[in-house]
This record gives structure tokens, C-alpha cells and sequence, in this order.
């Protein structure tokens, strides 16, 4: 008996042993014609394997890229498509750049940053005053997400203040527009009372 592991390595173990037989055997065939038949049902065996992939644009592409790699690219047929060049299995994708900005606080995050940078170019009003409660409101959570003891508002005006070079201001209109902003997204959760009731009233 001979183990998968002391037989040839599999380019794409995806597929299993019995498709890269299949490509191994078209390999050994002399007539083109013959060659190519059973190029496409191998082709067809292989979509077969994953029909959730159908409607995936380039999904036959990827197949007949998949037949030349389990190939080594010898594989003598009419290919439908443009096959990937074997050099390009082995080159390097681009670095991806990260950015570079420095950020201020890094519980709040460049997010933020950005927020509060377009709050202080908003006219002033009830627009302004809203989205400063927003933002106020965020960085509360932020800052609880990092620190886990109670946050004053105090820290939050000062922070504020420091992000907007003082532009914008945590005043008692914003405090308020923040309590208001929490009252409407707190859901206070069902004690064990109210769920046996509602189970009931389900049946």
C-alpha cells in the first residue's frame, strides 16, 4: 500500500489525486483530437466540484488556468482562454503602502480625526451641534473600549478641544444632544419574567 504522502506532490490538492490522474493521462495521449476531448472533460469534471462557482465571472478562466498549473504547462491543446504564464506563479505581488499619518490618540483612531475635521468646517447650529454630540458620544466609547475605568466628560471636552484647535466645544446644548442620543439607542434588556412571557404568548 502506498501513502499520499510518498506519491507526487499535488500542484493544487484542492482538486485531489484522482483529477491530477486524470491530467497526468492526458498528458500520455498522441492524438490531438483525443487530447483535447478529454482536456474539456476534465474541465468539466473540475466545475462539476464547485457548482456554487458557476456564476462567478472568469470561473472557466480559472479552470483552464488550474488544467496548465496541474499540467506543468505541458499539456499540448487548443486553450480557450489566455493561460496564466507560469513565470507569474512565482512573482511577488506588489507591496500594498500603508499609511503613514501619524495618529494623535490611538484609542480614537484616524476615523475620528477625520470626523472632527470636517465638524469644524460645518456652519453653525443645530446640524453642527448634532454631529459634535456624535462625535462626542463616539470617543466615549472608544475611550471606554481602551480604558476600562469611567470616562469623564470633562477628558472628552478636553480632547475635543485639543482635535479642533479649539473650534469645537463640548457646551451643555452638545451634553444634552448626547443624553438624547443614548436614550434613543438603549433597549433595556427583557428580565427572565418578560422572556417566559413572551415564550408563552408565542404558543
Amino acid at each position: 500500500m502506498q501513502y499520499n504522502t510518498q506519491q507526487k506532490r499535488l500542484p493544487l490538492p484542492e482538486y485531489g489525486r484522482s483529477i491530477q490522474n486524470m491530467v497526468d493521462h492526458a498528458l500520455t495521449i498522441q492524438d490531438p483530437a483525443e487530447r483535447q476531448r478529454c482536456a474539456n472533460s476534465i474541465i468539466n469534471i473540475m466545475g462539476n466540484m464547485f457548482p456554487h462557482l458557476r456564476d462567478v465571472p472568469d470561473f472557466k478562466h480559472k479552470l483552464w488556468d488550474h488544467l496548465a498549473i496541474m499540467a506543468d504547462f505541458k499539456l499540448d491543446i487548443k486553450y480557450p482562454y489566455e493561460i496564466i504564464h507560469k513565470d507569474n506563479l512565482v512573482t511577488k505581488p506588489e507591496p500594498i503602502p500603508y499609511p503613514s499619518t501619524k495618529i494623535r490618540y490611538r484609542h480614537y483612531g484616524r476615523t475620528l480625526e477625520v470626523l472632527i475635521k470636517k465638524a469644524c468646517e460645518f456652519p453653525d447650529g443645530d446640524e453642527k451641534k448634532n454631529l459634535i454630540a456624535l462625535i462626542c458620544n463616539h470617543m466615549k466609547k472608544d475611550y471606554m473600549a481602551w480604558n476600562k475605568d469611567t470616562v469623564d466628560d470633562r477628558k472628552i471636552a478636553e480632547d475635543l478641544a485639543e482635535y479642533s484647535k479649539g473650534k469645537l466645544e463640548m457646551d451643555n446644548d452638545v451634553i444634552r444632544m448626547m443624553g438624547e442620543r443614548l436614550a434613543q439607542n438603549y433597549r433595556p434588556r427583557p428580565n427572565n419574567n418578560q422572556r417566559n412571557n413572551n415564550q408563552r404568548r408565542k404558543y
